[in-house]
């Protein structure tokens, strides 16, 4: 019998509507997106203090405003307004590409695209991660369901390490950020995710790694080429319909706000601090660009590891305090490789083998890619 939870794939322990579940907030979950018409957004939060959209606003307020009171943090809300002028119109520029994927791309093009051992498709997960503008948490979740429908287990891994530090949200927030130094930074998160899914294919030939139960076949003869021109030809090019894609995009940009705001706001607020309480000649004492400073780093990057679009903050202020670029990559890639709900979920719905070479694979490429960048990029 079947436990895995249809929501989270965790282990479920309740049983209920003929599936399993592992909590009362998957329940929920499930049973809203059984009533929810297809393609409909998440509900907004009906706790005011749950939905990013209203607490960021707030909690930058307060930040801003404290550092005109307390002396103390007035260099962190100084900090804090530099970083918010910085990123504030790439993000947004990234939920708008995110939205338009929601809105106009059907799963159907991702299932066709990820199935099948061929090289091209480790480029096309790679590809489509890197345009989904997912952060950390919600690629699992997604990669989870592209596991589930049929996608090969390297497939899946390539998504997974290109969609959360080399997603399009984010790469406007990098280069914002890091400028043209932001370019090696994704360059290297694209070349780890394509390595370990090629690598990943070869294990699995060998039989290395666990294979996918729910492999299958999609409609014998479809065609994403011809579902485009179908749907091209039958499209109303009115206002009406404009306006309704037009709110479709929106739809699709609320949701993934809610996901990521808070995640940024949260290393926003944590790199205004470090950069405002925590003296300079902490960062240059033990986060130097040496070996033992590239895995202090990483294992750093495992503790506080949040969404993707927290930590890109948090690792330029890491690289403007020590001026290693190689150590604020290995800060965005150690926490993805090592995070403990990520391998957690992969154990219990993908199997232990693929846990296991998945970190075999790819802390060494993320070691090695950051010794190259604090060699050759250190400012």
């Amino acid at each position: 019998m079947n436990h895995r939870d249809p929501i989270c794939g965790m282990t479920g322990t309740i049983e209920r509507d003929g599936h399993w579940f592992c909590s009362d907030h998957c329940i929920k979950e499930f049973e809203r997106r059984q009533a929810a018409p297809e393609g409909a957004a998440c509900p907004i939060p009906t706790r005011w203090w749950l939905n990013p959209w209203v607490s960021v606003p707030v909690s930058g307020a307060v930040l801003v405003l404290i550092g005109h009171v307390w002396p103390r943090l007035s260099e962190a809300s100084q900090i804090y307004l530099g970083y918010l002028e910085q990123v504030a119109l790439p993000f947004v520029a990234g939920l708008a590409v995110g939205g338009f994927i929601d809105h106009f791309v059907p799963k159907e093009y991702i299932v066709k695209m990820l199935a099948g051992p061929r090289k091209r498709v480790i480029a096309r997960a790679t590809l489509l991660g890197f345009l989904s503008s997912t952060c950390s948490h919600g690629c699992l979740a997604l990669s989870m369901e592209l596991f589930r429908k049929g996608a090969s287990v390297p497939a899946v891994v390539s998504f997974l390490l290109a969609s959360p530090w080399a997603s399009m949200s984010l790469t406007f927030i990098l280069i914002s950020l890091f400028h043209l130094n932001a370019l090696f930074i994704i360059a290297g998160a694209l070349m780890i995710a394509v390595t370990t899914g090629l690598i990943f294919q070869r294990l699995a030939r060998r039989g290395w790694i666990d294979p996918n139960p729910n492999t299958f076949i999609l409609e014998e003869g479809f065609s994403i080429r011809r579902d485009i021109g179908a749907r091209w030809k039958v499209y109303e090019w009115t206002p009406r319909q404009i306006a309704q894609d037009i709110r479709g995009v929106v739809q699709g940009m609320v949701p993934l706000g809610r996901m990521t705001l808070g995640w940024l706001q949260l290393g926003l607020v944590l790199s205004s601090l470090t950069g405002g309480l925590v003296p300079h000649a902490t960062f240059q004492q033990y986060l130097t660009p040496s070996l033992g400073g590239l895995l202090l780093t990483m294992l750093i990057a495992t503790v506080v590891e949040v969404c993707s679009e927290g930590t890109a903050p948090l690792a330029f202020e890491l690289y403007r305090q020590t001026g290693a670029l190689g150590n604020s990559f290995a800060f965005l890639m150690g926490g993805v490789v090592t995070d403990y709900t990520e391998l957690g979920a992969l154990w219990s719905n993908i199997g232990r083998r693929t846990v296991f070479w998945m970190a075999a694979v790819t802390l060494p490429l993320v070691i090695g890619i950051g010794l190259i960048l604090n060699t050759w990029m250190v400012h």
